[in-house]
């Protein structure tokens, strides 16, 4: 502790107004929120009293700059130290302007989309006085039965470990003493729990130490290496101990390993969920551990208002542990300047003008553009604009297209698929049913639609998922499109005309029995608020489709998970001299996904070619320069995204058989030739080996290229040392 600021503040408190700052409460439970501030309800069941309020520390989901300056304001008149709040909030891909949601923008492949995306919102919610966003979410997901693989980025470390990067800088800039219109990012859940067992909330996480390091720890590293304030507990346990309360994870390889020094917060009651678990006796052994493993901030349940004083009195805690706890959330507050102007940003004018502006529906409808993955095509796309068009499914004119985590967004002001067609086509060749609901239907509603589809010259089927279905709790055992709309999918199909998907939905979906009655294939996501101008234009053919799967799409449920960078068998399909029967294999699917990483189709072609890299062999000191032509050999403009993947073909561990390193986005003309060159270095081959260390091996390795994680062309090189 250097600073003298802080430290003399952290002297002059009691222990109570200490363990006070280390509580984090919801908005109705302070006076200046609407129908805030009465000790009924919540605040009795969670025990706490007004004296706990009053030395609170930090706020859950306030926002508007009106409320959140009154909540501030009659906080600092009722704050003996004139301490104030921190107001945090889950500003997850947008505020009140909101993009495609996490993974659909991993899918664009586009850095400074992301980017600027997070500083938009950002910049949104600091005008609205929020000063933390519980934000990115870096797990990486290889399970699409978890409802949360919408909020990440998708199945790779490197590339969720560069949009990790790009989110905390969207958010915090350079610097958040002086960048008002910024908010503290926090990087979560710490960790691994995108690898939940059986893709269900909440549950077991259980993995070797080296699969930790070398999955899933990236992009929290990453995220920490880019500045970002604060880190989130995961609710899941690691190695049999839950986060909240694992101290070797936490304190060990989070704090002295990782260097991180900021705020960490439990998720959402976290702290005493420790109890069912069943690592904590009751609240007073869940507020000791967790305290313990250095969590600053209990969100949401009153362990620690309960029992951190007792636990110091008795010695079980040492009171220089909470002062540690303390200084962290005081010197957050200071480098957001809350103590020289505690209504940071906040500003009801600003906030008009701002929130929701047009240029951010602009920079919105550019990122639901590039994000969308056009899976399949056999001719139909782009659309004919002089053509009968029928539009039909529930998603048809549903502004339920923002999708999870979209906390101010609303459905009335997205722009629907019908809204965006409508500016394209003639209302005499614009036919609209419904057709069913999400997960209901009706024999009316299906011969509405089938009547305005058999005047069509095509058909366009808009199908997914509600937005409940997935995000925090919408885990889904079953991840086919709901049986009411497979039935439409039928009745459609029977006309025997034309049919393209368009596809709503926060996951990759089993598409097992469908895929194939579709003669093209446009995976949406959730849009965001201009979701439908961008997926019309891109059916039209306005945009060129240009999204890459960040995340694979099985063949079945029952193949989940099924990923890209998996490691080989001792029995591969594939091996030269391979049995029939007796090889890792499914007898009635590929092993392969159906749509792998790196998968998206464009309106045009792209051929590679004359993959060349600057010597066959590569040493410590000197990089490998590898290169590639690609041209586009169809007869429009297209934006290609090349992958560069590595293998090590014999390792002290084994290694995936392939493992993206590197990535450019070109653009090309019609029958333009670019060469696109990529730097490879020792450092990129390095792995955690027997006893973890991190080094690379000398041998044989070889680099693929190509358009998709399939679709490569490749080389051979020796590294030596």
């Amino acid at each position: 502790m250097n600073n003298n600021r802080i430290t003399s503040l952290i002297e002059k408190m009691t222990v109570h107004e200490k363990i006070s700052q280390l509580i984090q409460l919801a908005t109705p439970f302070y006076e200046g929120a609407a129908n805030g501030g009465q000790i009924t309800g919540p605040m009795q069941e969670l025990g706490i009293q007004k004296e706990d309020v009053i030395n609170s520390g930090s706020v859950l989901g306030a926002s508007g700059a009106k409320e959140v300056r009154s909540i501030q304001e009659a906080h600092l008149k009722e704050n003996r130290l004139g301490i104030p709040l921190l107001m945090m909030a889950d500003i997850v891909h947008g505020y009140k302007t909101i993009f495609p949601v996490p993974l659909a923008i991993g899918c664009s492949w586009d850095l400074e989309d992301a980017e600027k995306s997070a500083e938009i919102a950002a910049k949104e919610a600091s005008v609205s006085g929020v000063h933390v966003t519980f934000a990115p979410m870096v797990d990486l997901v290889r399970d699409p039965r978890w409802g949360r693989v919408m909020e990440s980025t998708g199945e790779d470390p490197f590339l969720n470990s560069e949009f990790a990067r790009a989110f905390v800088r969207g958010f915090q800039g350079n610097d958040l003493s002086n960048e008002t219109d910024r908010v503290a990012a926090c990087v979560k859940h710490f960790a691994a729990y995108g690898a939940a067992e059986g893709g269900r909330d909440y549950n077991t996480v259980d993995m070797s130490e080296r699969q930790l390091r070398e999955s899933y720890l990236p992009a929290y590293k990453a995220a920490l290496d880019e500045g970002c304030e604060m880190v989130m507990t995961a609710f899941n346990t690691v190695d049999g101990i839950p986060a909240t309360g694992n101290k070797r994870l936490m304190r060990d390889m989070l704090r002295e390993e990782m260097g991180f020094n900021g705020v960490l917060i439990s998720d959402w009651g976290a702290v005493k969920e420790q109890i069912p678990h069943g690592v904590a006796r009751d609240e007073k052994e869940a507020a000791e551990k967790a305290i313990q493993a250095g969590v600053d901030i209990e969100m949401m349940t009153s362990c620690y208002a309960h029992h951190l004083q007792s636990l110091i009195e008795e010695g079980k805690v040492e009171e220089k542990t909470v002062d540690e706890a303390v200084y962290r959330i005081l010197e957050l507050k200071e480098k957001l300047g809350l103590f020289e102007n505690p209504y940071r940003g906040a500003d009801e004018e600003r906030e008009k003008e701002i929130v929701l502006s047009e240029t951010h529906r602009e920079a919105a409808y550019e990122l639901a553009v590039k994000s969308s993955v056009l899976l399949k095509n056999d001719g139909i796309l782009p659309l004919n604009k002089e053509k009968k068009i029928a539009l039909i499914g529930p998603f048809a004119k549903s502004g339920d297209i923002l999708g999870p985590w979209s906390w101010l967004g609303s459905k009335d002001e997205a722009v629907t698929l019908f809204d965006g067609i409508s500016k394209k086509v003639s209302s005499e060749n614009l036919l609209v049913e419904k057709g069913c609901n999400v997960e209901t239907g009706s024999e009316e509603l299906f011969n509405k639609a089938i009547s305005q589809a058999k005047k069509a010259d095509v058909i366009v089927l808009a199908l997914g998922e509600d937005s409940e279905m997935s995000g925090e709790a919408g885990c889904r055992a079953d991840i086919r499109l709901p049986e009411i709309q497979l039935e439409l999918i039928s009745k459609m199909k029977e006309l025997g005309k034309p049919v393209a998907f368009v596809l709503f939905n926060g996951r990759p979906l089993d598409l097992t029995g469908i895929e194939g009655q579709a003669d093209a294939i446009l995976e949406a996501w959730y849009p965001g608020t201009e979701g439908g101008n961008a997926v019309a234009d891109l059916l039209f053919g306005d945009r060129n489709p240009s999204g890459k799967l960040t995340m694979s799409f099985p063949h079945t449920v029952g193949q989940v998970p099924v990923y890209y960078n998996n490691y080989n068998t001792g029995r591969p399909k594939d091996a030269p001299d391979a049995q029939i029967r007796y090889v890792s294999q499914y007898l009635d699917i590929p092993n392969e996904p159906l749509y792998p990483f790196g998968h998206g189709l464009s309106y045009t072609n792209y051929q590679y070619s004359e993959l060349n890299l600057s010597s066959n062999t590569m040493t410590t000191d000197q990089s490998l320069n590898v290169s590639v032509n690609v041209t586009n050999s169809g007869d429009i403009t297209g934006d290609e995204i090349v992958q560069l993947y590595v293998r090590d073909m014999a390792g002290e561990v084994v290694r995936p058989l392939k493992e993206l390193k590197a990535f450019k986005k070109v653009t090309l003309a019609p029958g333009e030739t670019k060469t696109v060159e990529f730097t490879l270095t020792e450092e990129q081959l390095r792995y955690h080996h027997v006893d973890l260390t991190f080094s690379s091996d000398a041998g044989e390795f070889t680099v693929f290229v190509g358009g998709s994680s399939r679709d490569v062309l490749s080389a051979e090189f020796e590294l030596t040392k």
